[in-house]
């Protein structure tokens, strides 16, 4: 989505990399929702729409729709179809009449928005009684390597801070129970989504490759803020480098999951 909380913005390098990540982590996050084919589903925050799209084709009498603020996003989108349309708003002020989903999800969403309880609200508004909601959100410190590049965690820490002057949470993946339960959802569950890559694995360049292009995408917003210097990053970028080419390395990073549902009366 646009927002001024969004440190990488919406040009070309930054679509690539957002649809390298769908890639590494489309699947597991489908497997988490467990959609019913009749399902009556919103999206918020849409990005390319490429899980939307994934989604929708497991849809028969159901229907995904897809929210985004950005018209660059929007504008590469999916074409809408018999289960699947995209539709511009902002996730704080939903344009759908109360009760008309029987699913609302968003991935890495929340981490943006200057209101999250104004967003959780909205979502509560237009999901039917009973109805699930489901996210998956970062909190980027949970994140370790072997050997150890702190150089590069050095960096990652400015961007949580960062993210935190721009008006965002970069850690609020931990605070989703209690984000869903002031809200005043319930059957709240709460699990992890691990990312475990190791010297080898097929998934472990793209991964590294990941976080090199987060890096290089917020460089430019890190010197701004007076947070790093070109040295800085350059040295957190090569020492990614050198660990991607390193035969015994691995590293570990969990995505926070939680379910809840809104009560039935």
């Amino acid at each position: 989505m646009a927002s001024k909380t969004y440190i990488h913005g919406s040009s070309e390098p930054e679509q690539d990399r957002l649809s390298r990540l769908n890639s590494l982590t489309n699947a597991a996050f489908i497997r988490f929702l467990e959609i019913n084919s009749s399902d009556l589903i919103l999206e918020i925050g849409s990005g390319l729409g490429i899980l939307a799209e994934q989604l929708s084709k497991s849809l028969v009498s159901g229907k995904l729709t897809g929210i985004e603020i950005s018209d660059d996003q929007l504008n590469k989108c999916p074409p809408s179809g018999k289960t699947l349309e995209f539709t511009k708003g902002d996730v704080q002020f939903l344009p759908f009449p109360e009760s008309s989903f029987d699913k609302v999800y968003g991935r890495y969403i929340l981490e943006h928005l200057p209101d999250t309880g104004k967003a959780l609200r909205e979502v509560m508004r237009v999901l039917k009684p009973g109805g699930e909601v489901s996210f998956q959100e970062n909190s980027i410190l949970l994140i370790d390597f072997y050997p150890d590049c702190p150089k590069f965690k050095d960096i990652w820490k400015k961007f949580a801070l960062l993210q935190h002057k721009l008006g965002g949470d970069a850690m609020i993946g931990i605070k989703l129970y209690s984000l869903l339960s002031e809200a005043g959802f319930i059957n709240i569950a709460l699990s992890l989504a691990p990312e475990i890559h190791w010297f080898g694995k097929e998934s472990f360049e793209p991964w590294i490759l990941n976080l090199v292009k987060n890096i290089e995408g917020g460089s430019q917003q890190l010197e701004n803020h007076g947070l790093a210097t070109k040295a800085e990053i350059k040295a957190a970028i090569d020492e990614l480098i050198e660990f991607q080419n390193n035969p015994i390395a691995s590293t570990y990073f969990y995505w926070n999951r939680a379910k809840a549902n809104k009560p039935k009366s």
